[in-house]
C-alpha cells in the first residue's frame, strides 16, 4: 500500500478500441482521438471525457469511491499514457484498505482492491491518477492494484485472488495496449524510490503472468455496466 504522494453505459469511446483485439471502433472514436492529438500538439489540456458517477472500468467491480484527496483528476490516456500495472499488498484486510482510501488524511489510494475470495472493488477511475506508488511519474503512467493480506503470509494469496487479479490486469493490458510481462507488470518494491517491499517473496510472479496471458487469449468480455 502506498504512503504518499465518469461515460454512459455500454462501450466508451476510449475502451472500444480494444474490443475484439482492437477490431471494433465505436462511432466517434476516431474523431475524439484526433481532437485529443490536436489539443496535445497545440499545448492545450485534453478534452474532458464524460463522467457518470459510479461507473466502473472493470466488469463486475464494486464502486467504492476513494476520497478526492487521495487521487488527482486526469484524462488518461490523453494526458498521460498508461503502460504499467503496479501490484500491491495491503498489509491488512480488504475492509481496512477501503477504509483508509476513503480517509482524506491517508493521502494515498489504489485504483482497485482485490479480496481473498476474488471480489474486486474500484476506488479510482482509470482516467484519473491515484496516489499509490510513492512516485509521481509512476502514478501518472500506471494502474495500482491492492491485494488483501500480508507479504509474509503465503496463505494470503488464494487461487480466487490470483484469478480475479489476473482478469483485471488482462483487461487493463487490453484497454491500453501493453504486454503482460515483467517490464509492464511490476511490484510496488520495484518502483524507483519506493520504501515498500510488497508484494513480497510469496507473490508468485510466474503463476500470475501465466494467468494474465491465459486471460488475454480469451475473447474480450463485454464492456462493464455502470454501477452505483
Amino acid at each position: 500500500m502506498g504512503k504518499t504522494n465518469r461515460p454512459k453505459p455500454g462501450v466508451s469511446r476510449r475502451r472500444a478500441l480494444w474490443l475484439g483485439g482492437g477490431g471494433l471502433v465505436a462511432a466517434g472514436t476516431g474523431a475524439f482521438a484526433a481532437r485529443s492529438e490536436l489539443r496535445r500538439w497545440a499545448g492545450l489540456p485534453p478534452e474532458a471525457e464524460p463522467r457518470t458517477p459510479g461507473a466502473v472500468d472493470q466488469r463486475g467491480a464494486q464502486w467504492v469511491a476513494a476520497d478526492p484527496a487521495n487521487w488527482r483528476r486526469a484524462e488518461r490516456p490523453a494526458d498521460y499514457a498508461i503502460d504499467r500495472v503496479v501490484i500491491h499488498v495491503v498489509q491488512g484486510s480488504f475492509a481496512s484498505a477501503l477504509k483508509v482510501f476513503q480517509d482524506p488524511w491517508h493521502a494515498a489510494a489504489a485504483h482497485y482492491v482485490v479480496r481473498k475470495d476474488g471480489h474486486v472493488a474500484q476506488l479510482v477511475r482509470e482516467l484519473d491518477v491515484a496516489f499509490h506508488a510513492g512516485n509521481r511519474a509512476y502514478n501518472e503512467r500506471s494502474i495500482g492494484i491492492e491485494h488483501e493480506g500480508f507479504v509474509d503470509r503465503p496463505e494470503s494469496f488464494t487461487r480466487a485472488m490470483y484469478a480475479a487479479s489476473a482478469r483485471l490486469t488482462a483487461g487493463i493490458c487490453r484497454r491500453y495496449g501493453f504486454p503482460a510481462d515483467r517490464e509492464h507488470l511490476i511490484g510496488h518494491v520495484e518502483v524507483p524510490g519506493a520504501d515498500h517491499t510488497d508484494p513480497g517473496p510469496y507473490w508468485d510472479w510466474d503463476r500470475y503472468l501465466r494467468l494474465v496471458r491465459a486471460e488475454l487469449r480469451r475473447p474480450p468480455s463485454p464492456s462493464p455496466h455502470v454501477s452505483g
